[in-house]
């Protein structure tokens, strides 16, 4: 899922402009090669790009899809740093109707962290402690990747201010806290009984546990 299906129906509502034939076209003539673009066809494709866009703009200012920019973009971006361990599209995730920062952080969370054992599987050498903080590290900079494009996406359609910045901006926080919680359970667990099997931790609670000390959490780059 990328963010360009974001823009919905808003694609197929778009007008397809009517040619009009007039007898030379290369459908009247049987002609093989298809004719040169015309000025009025590129005219007419480059409306097309700014009703799309307007269509997307419109849609983003009336509701919740700034989240779903942003949780479709993390998950992209999660699938692409996974992709060498775990294949192509490992996170598979539709969109759900609750689109709160508290909603969209916790599934981004809860749907990367899941993946923590079959990662760990992949590499069954490594020291469960360097193991555990290196997966929250992968994890984390996939969600800095989505959060950068969705951000600059909901930057360029001039939509990233008011309620739509602090609601993006409060999901970005609650994702790091999310998975510095997860981190923090892991350890706890691998100091407890010095075995790093198990998920540690419930993914799906971790923005609302209790903050941990010291967060991992990368200084927000200005823009």
């Amino acid at each position: 899922m990328t963010i360009s299906s974001l823009a919905g129906n808003g694609a197929a509502a778009i007008p397809q402009a009517s040619q009009t034939g007039n007898g030379n076209t290369s459908a009247a003539s049987g002609a093989s090669t298809a004719p040169a673009q015309s000025p009025g066809a590129g005219a007419r494709s480059q409306l097309n790009v700014q009703i799309l866009k307007a269509s997307l703009e419109v849609s983003i200012q009336a509701g919740d899809n700034s989240q779903a920019a942003l949780f479709s973009a993390a998950i992209d971006k999660i699938n692409s740093v996974l992709a060498p361990d775990l294949g192509p599209d490992a996170v598979q995730a539709a969109m759900s109707q609750d689109n709160s920062p508290e909603a969209t952080a916790g599934r981004i969370v809860s749907l990367s962290t899941a993946f923590f054992d079959a990662y760990a599987a992949k590499h069954p050498n490594q020291d469960p402690e360097t193991l555990a903080r290196d997966f929250v590290d992968l994890i984390r900079g996939g969600f800095e990747k989505g959060f950068g494009e969705a951000r600059d996406l909901l930057k360029g359609l001039g939509v990233f201010n008011g309620d739509v910045e602090s609601g993006i901006m409060k999901t970005y926080d609650l994702v790091h806290k999310g998975l510095d919680d997860f981190l923090t359970a892991k350890l706890a667990l691998l100091s407890g009984n010095g075995s790093g099997s198990g998920s540690g931790g419930n993914a799906s609670e971790t923005t609302g546990g209790a903050a941990s000390g010291g967060s991992d959490k990368p200084a927000l780059a200005a823009s």
